[in-house]
C-alpha cells in the first residue's frame, strides 16, 4: 500500500485521520490545553478567611507590642534602679560628716605647708616683732625690708647650701630686721621643704656651727647697709613643720666678729634678741590652725 502524500506532496507520518504519531499524548498539537487557572476565591467565605487572617496578624502585633513595651519598662526601672543607688551612694560619700583624727592632722599639715605661697611676704614677715631684751622686758623689732625670693644653695653658706638641697629645699625666703634701740640688726631666712620629714632630716644633719647659716641681706640707704657676711655675730635655726628658720645678728655700727671679744659675743643681749626674732617668725608660721569640725564646714 502506497503511503498517502499530502497536498505540499511530503509523506505524511500516519495514514488516514488517525492522531500524529510525534504527539506522545495523542492530541493534536493545534489544540489548546485543557488546564484551567483556579478561579478566585469570592464571597463570605473568602472575606471569613482574610479577617481570620487580619485578626491573627492583629493579636500578633500587639503581643510583640506588649514584649516591647515590658522590655522597656524593665530597661527604665533598671536605669531609675542605679541612678537612684548612686545618687545614694554620692551622697553618702559627701555628706557633711564629723572629720577623723588622721583627717584633722592632714588638714593642719597641709594648711600650715601652703603658707609660704598662700600668705603675702608681709605675713610670713610681720613688720614688728616681738622679742625679749634686758631683763625680759618686751620689745619690738622693726622690719626694714624683704629680700627677693631665693634658690637655697645661694641663700647660706656652701656648708649649709649642701645639705639643704641633699633634702630638697624648695626656696629661701629672708627678711631683714633692726632691734627696738637700733643697735642690732637681724636677717632671718626661712628654708621651705616639701614636708616635715624632709625638714627633721635636715636639722640630724645640720653642724652646730654658729658661724654658718643664712647669708645676711642688707638695704642701702637704712640702718642695715653696713650688715655683710663678716658683720655676722652668731648664726642659729630653729624647725618648725616643714619650714627651717634661720637667723643671724650683727651691729648696726658694722663691727666684724673678729673686732668683738668671743665673751661679748656668748654673753651679748644681740643673740637673745636674734633667737626670739627667728623662733616667733616659726611660731607664725606653724602655728596650728582652728580645723572645722565636719567636712563641709561647722555643721555635720
Amino acid at each position: 500500500m502506497r503511503a498517502r502524500r499530502s497536498s505540499s506532496g511530503l509523506p505524511r507520518a500516519g495514514g488516514g485521520d488517525g492522531p500524529r504519531r510525534d504527539n506522545p499524548l495523542g492530541a493534536a498539537a493545534s489544540r489548546r490545553s485543557r488546564v484551567r487557572a483556579w478561579p478566585p476565591a469570592t464571597g463570605p467565605k473568602a472575606a471569613a478567611v482574610k479577617e481570620r487572617a487580619e485578626a491573627a496578624a492583629l493579636r500578633q502585633g500587639v503581643r510583640y507590642r506588649r514584649i516591647f513595651r515590658a522590655l522597656l519598662a524593665g530597661i527604665i526601672v533598671l536605669s531609675a534602679g542605679i541612678v537612684l543607688i548612686g545618687t545614694a551612694g554620692l551622697f553618702a560619700e559627701t555628706r557633711s560628716r564629723p572629720l577623723t583624727v588622721a583627717e584633722q592632722n592632714r588638714y593642719k599639715q597641709e594648711e600650715i605647708a601652703r603658707r609660704w605661697q598662700a600668705w603675702p611676704a608681709t605675713g610670713v614677715f610681720p613688720e614688728e616683732v616681738k622679742y625679749l631684751g634686758l631683763e625680759r622686758a618686751t620689745q619690738y623689732a622693726r622690719r626694714v625690708g624683704i629680700a627677693p625670693e631665693a634658690e637655697c644653695g645661694k641663700a647660706v653658706d656652701q656648708a649649709v647650701a649642701a645639705v639643704l638641697n641633699e633634702y630638697g629645699c624648695v626656696t629661701m625666703l629672708r627678711a631683714t630686721y633692726v632691734d627696738q634701740t637700733a643697735s642690732f640688726v637681724f636677717t632671718v631666712g626661712v628654708a621651705v621643704f616639701g614636708d616635715e620629714a624632709a625638714r627633721a632630716s635636715v636639722t640630724e644633719e645640720l653642724a652646730l656651727d654658729d658661724r654658718v647659716g643664712v647669708l645676711p641681706v642688707a638695704f642701702p640707704g637704712t640702718l642695715t647697709e653696713r650688715f655683710g657676711l663678716e658683720q655676722r655675730q652668731r648664726t642659729g635655726w630653729v624647725g618648725a613643720g616643714p619650714y627651717l628658720v634661720f637667723s643671724t645678728g650683727g651691729y648696726v655700727d658694722g663691727r666684724t666678729r673678729a673686732a668683738v671679744p668671743p665673751e661679748e659675743i656668748l654673753h651679748s643681749e644681740l643673740w637673745p634678741a636674734a633667737k626670739s626674732i627667728g623662733n616667733q617668725i616659726a611660731y607664725f608660721l606653724a602655728d596650728p590652725p582652728t580645723v572645722p569640725p565636719c567636712t563641709q564646714g561647722n555643721v555635720c
